[in-house]
């Protein structure tokens, strides 16, 4: 058996074993989704009451995939007589084409059948093994299956169809099948979701089927639209690739939203809108797929916060955090119809306007935006400032299913001292301070430029250098040289070294004699795996290789970090960022995962998977575009485009085309001259060790 296998467009995805199929225990994340409702939970085909043996699995396009096996296992002795071949698509429902081949030199009769079954889990009653509470039945209809769920108004349900004829009953369709010698037989299975109920009569999810062409043509245009990379490291160009595909994967698109996208977070568990990784996300794509970001700025600006609601954390301003369409948001039994527990999506609302502004030019998108870029910026003083000292903290309000920590390390145990002790809330950690001062600098230059205000522009300015004076004395942890991770609530330092500080070079924050400690800090042994920046540095008492944001490494995280990196005049410490990332990314056939373990790079040789980590996910497939950036030291400058490359050694020749902006389409070259450091080694080193360590 192999690995599992997915395949997706936008928040529908299929999840599934090596033979393709769909065996769902109540807390795996297998089966068929769409808008956070599990669609199908079981899927298994049979032949004569067998299931089948896995012979490949042919990874086609992100929504599209072959399954081919085989009827019995073959041995040496004995071929197999009969294969079969499962072509799975995805768009707005789920579609399949089984075909029966027989290689025999006589006719084959075989008892088909694929058995058929939803439990319509809402996404987070898979995630905390929650019981349903409505009721289930099933219609047999002509050549139809229909499943049905049902709590009060709430209706969901599952058409399944076939083009050949099948004995249908409640737990699957039969096939009884001849297949002449040398023949093969097929049919097309399709399964549509159904959303709601209209005058007693099911209605499909979304009412437009696309066919696997219209998404291949779809995908070939997104490519077409990418700037083209030609570099002399072969690995750089797969993951490149990798990266642009998984963008187009990944993109949602709500209802407000019209035929544009903005990306969703990550496979399986956060196929949906997030304010904060769409922004990031925007960010790290925007000098390669701009279009992004203005959706994302348009539909965050549609769902901004403009109440006090304690059961979904809003506020006037805010930017959500969050947006689902299960049974359990619109039963409130979870808070995200939208959900607003982030303290950091808001300002970097801001960052994200004013970095596409740069790069594009746009100012009419700056102006419709106007008052949700100052709603943005009041958050930050009115409702963010939870202990009356000038800095963002945050103090979930909604107790029962409110996110505890809500800034981006958001498990429990994320934010604590050197000796594991976990700080009160209100909290206020350190890389919040570092958006809030960047989304002041940012919008001061807006409102001078775009809204003609000056005296806004000045009151922001004089906000953002109070702010940054009182951050680097407030939070300095004098006997590290490097800033705290957080502020406790009593205003003491929370000590820990993290990857926090790397956030606010990128943001700006850090006086400029400050900043080589910080830079020696992330590339030192305690932060600095040799793939890239653990979250939390060795040696402090919560660090853990493993553990989710105390020791992992995330693309995304070591991405921003070497931006910052370069934006202090590090190039070469940021160089090595990159270049520690980009390897690591070797091992992933290209597709960064969303962490990997922090495992000492010496010690392993590759980089450790870390087991529940999302894929595709969308910051991790942004961070190599990122550090292509960084390397590349792309900057927009007026209505020029600067490049001033340092790339590492290993990497070659680099040639970046057509790079969209303000100045049209303009070209970056570079060549790698960065010596890589010594814990760097590359895979064909490790094989010639392996070799050597073989030989007599």
């Amino acid at each position: 058996m192999t690995d599992d296998v997915r395949i997706l467009d936008g928040n529908h995805f299929v999840v599934s074993d090596g033979r393709g199929d769909i065996e769902a225990s109540p807390t795996d994340p297998d089966g068929f989704f769409a808008n956070d409702t599990r669609y199908l939970s079981t899927w298994v085909l049979t032949v004569d009451g067998h299931q089948l043996s896995a012979l490949s699995v042919d990874d086609l396009q992100y929504f599209e995939t072959r399954f081919f096996l085989v009827v019995g296992t073959g041995t040496v002795y004995v071929d197999a007589k009969v294969s079969v071949i499962r072509h799975r698509t995805i768009s707005d429902g789920f579609q399949e084409r089984v075909s029966v081949l027989n290689h025999a030199d006589e006719p084959a009769k075989l008892t088909l059948k694929i058995a058929a079954g939803s439990d319509f889990a809402d996404l987070f009653e898979v995630k905390d093994a929650l019981k349903k509470k409505g009721t289930y039945r099933t219609e047999v209809e002509g050549n139809r299956l229909v499943l049905h769920y049902e709590r009060g108004p709430f209706h969901r349900g599952t058409e399944i169809t076939t083009s050949e004829p099948a004995q249908i009953t409640q737990d699957g369709l039969t096939y009884e099948i001849e297949v002449q010698p040398h023949d093969e037989w097929s049919t097309e299975l399709r399964a549509n979701p159904l959303m709601t109920h209209r005058n007693g009569n099911p209605i499909v999810a979304n009412g437009k089927h696309r066919e696997p062409r219209d998404l291949h043509m779809d995908l070939q245009e997104w490519i077409a639209r990418a700037p083209k990379l030609e570099c002399d490291w072969e690995p750089l160009k797969v993951t490149y690739r990798r990266s642009i595909v998984d963008l187009a994967a990944l993109r949602f698109a709500p209802a407000i939203a019209g035929r544009h996208s903005l990306p969703a977070a990550g496979l399986p568990w956060f196929m949906t809108m997030f304010g904060r990784d769409s922004i990031f996300t925007s960010l790290q794509a925007l000098p390669f797929v701009p279009e992004l970001a203005e959706t994302t700025l348009r539909v965050l600006g549609r769902w901004q916060g403009t109440r006090v609601d304690d059961f979904r954390d809003e506020d006037p301003g805010r930017i959500l955090h969050e947006m689902r369409y299960g049974e359990l948001s619109a039963f409130e039994e979870r808070p995200h119809t939208p959900y607003y527990g982030s303290a950091d999506a808001t300002p970097l609302y801001v960052v994200l306007l004013d970095e596409y502004e740069r790069w594009s030019g746009d100012t009419n998108l700056v102006r419709d935006l106007e008052y949700e870029a100052r709603a943005a910026l009041d958050w930050i003083d009115q409702y963010a400032d939870l202990m009356d000292n000038g800095y963002i903290s945050y103090e979930r309000r909604n107790k029962d299913t409110g996110l505890e920590n809500q800034c981006w390390k958001d498990s429990w145990d994320s934010i604590a001292y050197r000796d594991g002790r976990i700080p009160g809330f209100p909290r206020a950690t350190a890389e919040l301070q570092g958006y809030a001062y960047d989304a002041k600098v940012r919008g001061a230059r807006l409102a001078r430029l775009v809204w003609h205000d000056n005296a806004y522009a000045d009151r922001l300015e004089r906000e953002a250098a109070d702010l940054k004076r009182r951050f680097n004395r407030d939070f300095w942890v004098a006997d590290g040289d490097y800033f705290a991770l957080a502020l406790d609530a009593d205003g003491s330092r929370v000590d820990a070294l993290a990857s926090n500080v790397g956030h606010l070079l990128w943001s700006g924050i850090v006086e400029q004699e400050r900043a080589q400690s910080i830079a020696k800090h992330l590339l030192g042994p305690r932060l600095f795996s040799g793939w890239g920046v653990r979250t939390m540095a060795e040696g402090e008492h919560r660090y853990n290789p493993i553990g989710y944001h105390v020791g992992t490494v995330w693309p995304f995280d070591s991405s921003i970090i070497a931006w910052g990196l370069r934006r202090y005049g590090f190039k070469e410490e940021a160089a090595r960022v990159a270049d520690g990332i980009l390897e690591a990314a070797e091992f992933f056939n290209g597709r960064l995962p969303e962490a990997f373990g922090g495992y000492e790079r010496a010690l392993t040789k590759y980089p450790v998977q870390y087991p529940t980590a999302c894929s595709p996910q969308a910051w991790s497939s942004g961070a190599p575009l990122l550090l292509l950036r960084t390397m590349l030291g792309l900057e927009p400058l007026g209505e020029h485009l600067v490049v001033d490359p340092a790339l590492p050694e290993g990497v070659g020749r680099v040639e970046l085309l057509d790079i969209p902006g303000r100045w049209g389409r303009l070209d970056a070259f570079g060549r790698g001259r960065v010596a890589r450091a010594p814990s760097s080694v590359k895979k064909d080193a490790t094989e010639s060790e392996r070799a050597d360590a073989s030989a007599p």
